[in-house]
């Protein structure tokens, strides 16, 4: 039988996405383990965490003031709009160093399996923000290749339909360093039909 606090440690971690039972029970043993100066920061990050973080009025992309530094940043292109499910999306993102435009965070995709609506996600608010910014011009869908995530593209190209907006989709296909041999044929096939000229 564990200690109260040990076992209220683990149920508390196990709740966090991606992490199971038995991670959870190894993450609570290395931190019991851990020397109290290592542990004190991480408990003082964990309390302060929500303490000065807020969602950009613009972007809804996470920051500590409003509007964010992407959208007060003077060198983007303020004619590209690139929505994306979530916050960590944008990282991914700007870690390529290819688009320079700005960015809608959705905070997730419709799922009518789990309940989430377009009114429990940042959709209103993006076509909000596309009427109240002519000069946006571009709307890059880079919503995840996921049923869900297409079901959310489609909605919103369905929504801005007839507008004078052109509106991309990223494109899918194989990662670098894969075989053709392994590909799935969805994949594949994608791969296929999003080919460029060479």
């Amino acid at each position: 039988m564990l200690p109260s606090a040990l076992k209220k440690l683990i149920d508390e971690l196990s709740r966090l996405p991606g992490i199971g039972p038995k991670t959870a029970q190894r993450l609570a043993m290395h931190l019991l383990r851990s020397p109290h100066q290592r542990i004190k920061p991480l408990g003082e990050a964990l309390l302060s965490l929500k303490d000065g973080l807020a969602f950009c009025e613009e972007c809804w992309h996470v920051t500590e003031t409003s509007p964010c530094g992407i959208c007060n940043d003077p060198a983007r292109e303020k004619h590209q709009l690139c929505v994306v499910e979530d916050v960590l999306d944008v990282l991914a993102i700007e870690k390529t160093g290819k688009y320079k435009g700005l960015y809608h965070v959705l905070h997730g995709v419709l799922s009518p399996i789990d309940g989430i609506s377009a009114e429990q996600l940042k959709i209103s608010e993006l076509f909000s923000r596309i009427d109240k910014h002519p000069e946006i011009k571009e709307i890059v869908l880079a919503t995840n290749p996921s049923l869900e995530g297409e079901a959310t593209a489609l909605y919103i190209n369905k929504h801005l339909n007839g507008r004078n907006i052109k509106i991309s989709r990223i494109a899918r296909g194989l990662p670098i360093g894969s075989d053709l041999e392994y590909a799935d044929a969805a994949t594949l096939g994608k791969a296929l039909l999003n080919r460029t000229d060479y």
